[in-house]
C-alpha cells in the first residue's frame, strides 16, 4: 500500500472515531450551530436596521459564513489538545499508522461539522431574508470555497492545539487570534470603511476574501451606503480566497505534522 493511500485510510479511521464522538456527545454539534445562529439574528435585527435593513441581511450572510468556518478551527484546537491531554495520541502513536492521520482525521471530522453548520445557517438565512441570486453552479462554488477555507483554518487550529499544554490553554489560545482575525475584515462592514492600517489589514485578510467571494457568487450586493472596496483582492476575490486557502494549507499542514512528531516522541 502506498504512503498516500495509507494516510487516507488511517485518516478515515480517525475521522470515523471523531464523528462517533460527536454523535454520542451532541452538545458539540449544538454548540457549533447555536453561536452562528445568534450572530445571524443579533446582527440582522439589532444592528441590521441601522446598517441597511434587508439589503444588509443579504450582505451579512456571506460574512457570517466565513466567520463561522474560521471559528470552527477552535474545535480542532481543543479536540487535539484534549486527545493529547488524555493520552489518546500516545495510544495512536504506538500503532503502525500515518503521522498525518491524526491531523487529517481531526480536520476532516471538523469539516463535516462545518458543512452541517453551513446548512443550518443557510436555512436560518432564508428565514431572515437572505436569498441566492446567482446560478446553482455559483452557489455550489461558494460553498466549496467556504469548506476549503474551513479545512485550511483547521490546519491552523491543529498547530495551535498541539502547541497548547492542556485543554484550558487551548481554549484560550484558540480564540485569542480568531477574534481579531475575523473581526478586522469585511465580515460585518465594508473593509473600505475601516480607518488607517485596519483598512489595509482587512482588505488583504483571507476572511474578507472568502466573505466577498461568497457574496459575489451568491449575488448578494452590499447596502448602497457602504463604501466600495478597491484593490486587487477585492477585484479578484474568488481567486484570492482560493490562493490564500491553499497557501494556509501548504504552510500549516507541515507545521502541524512537525509539531505532532515532537509531542508524540516525548
Amino acid at each position: 500500500m502506498t504512503t498516500p493511500v495509507k494516510a487516507l485510510r488511517d485518516s478515515a479511521v480517525v475521522t470515523r472515531r471523531n464523528l462517533i464522538t460527536i454523535v454520542r456527545i451532541p452538545d458539540l454539534a449544538i454548540g457549533a450551530t447555536v453561536q452562528p445562529l445568534m450572530f445571524v439574528l443579533l446582527f440582522s435585527y439589532v444592528f441590521g436596521s441601522s446598517l441597511g435593513g434587508e439589503s444588509y441581511r443579504e450582505f451579512l450572510l456571506g460574512g457570517i459564513f466565513a466567520q463561522t468556518v474560521a471559528f470552527n478551527a477552535a474545535f480542532t484546537t481543543v479536540g487535539l489538545a484534549n486527545d493529547l491531554q488524555k493520552g489518546i495520541i500516545d495510544r495512536l502513536r504506538s500503532l503502525p499508522m500515518s503521522r498525518m492521520a491524526v491531523i487529517l482525521g481531526r480536520s476532516a471530522s471538523d469539516l463535516v461539522l462545518s458543512a452541517v453548520t453551513l446548512v443550518v445557517m443557510a436555512l436560518c438565512g432564508l428565514v431572515v431574508g437572505w436569498r441566492i441570486h446567482g446560478s446553482v453552479g455559483e452557489a455550489v462554488l461558494a460553498f466549496a470555497l467556504l469548506l476549503l477555507f474551513a479545512f485550511a483554518m483547521s490546519m491552523v487550529g491543529a498547530w495551535v492545539g498541539l502547541l497548547a499544554r492542556n485543554v484550558e490553554v487551548a481554549q484560550s489560545a484558540g480564540l485569542i487570534w480568531l477574534f481579531p482575525f475575523t473581526f478586522i475584515s469585511s465580515a460585518f462592514v465594508s473593509a473600505a470603511s475601516l480607518p488607517g492600517p485596519l483598512r489595509a489589514i482587512a482588505e488583504w485578510n483571507p476572511v474578507t476574501a472568502v466573505a466577498s467571494a461568497a457574496r459575489s457568487l451568491f449575488g448578494n450586493s452590499a447596502p448602497a451606503q457602504f463604501a466600495v472596496p478597491t484593490g486587487w483582492p477585492a477585484q479578484h476575490d474568488v481567486l484570492y480566497s482560493l490562493l490564500t486557502s491553499l497557501a494556509i494549507v501548504v504552510v500549516f499542514l507541515p507545521l502541524a505534522v512537525n509539531r505532532y512528531r515532537r509531542v508524540a516522541s516525548r
